[in-house]
């Protein structure tokens, strides 16, 4: 019987494993907006400053995570090209010189979920086991 259970433990833990390293990271708006799909370089365009405004031509407001959190180190590796300090260092350029305005950063995945959840225009990355139907993925990011 203990076998049993031991085994039992293993196995569920070694399943949460596997559904946390196949989880991913995906760009999100609220399920309001009328945005439905971004290319990458759509959305590096909303992030680095060179647009402020959707495919559609509606408004966008970028949010970010803090440094610390690994899904900001896993998006802008993929949408950005740049690492965390690379994309600190943009910005840092960017305001010294009076070119723009980083993305607000927001504290948790639950605050970005929530603030992109109210209103249509911010776009944002989560961990996809974040997403519920109050948000709309506009693109995987693997």
């Amino acid at each position: 019987m203990r076998r049993l259970l031991q085994r039992i433990v293993w196995t569920m833990v070694l399943l949460a494993a596997v559904q946390t390293a196949f989880a991913g990271v995906v760009v999100v708006v609220s399920s309001k907006s009328a945005v439905s799909a971004m290319t990458k370089d759509q959305v590096a365009d909303i992030y680095l400053g060179n647009s402020k405004n959707f495919p559609n031509g509606a408004p966008a407001t970028a949010v970010d995570l803090p440094e610390s959190a690994s899904e900001r180190s896993d998006f802008h590796k993929a949408v950005t090209g740049k690492s965390t300090t690379q994309f600190k260092a943009y910005w840092a350029k960017m305001v010294f010189s009076g070119k723009g305005v980083p993305p607000k950063e927001l504290a948790t995945q639950a605050e970005m979920k929530s603030a992109i959840a109210e209103h249509p225009n911010m776009i944002g990355y989560l961990d996809k086991s974040m997403v519920d139907g109050s948000l709309k993925v506009l693109l995987e990011l693997n």
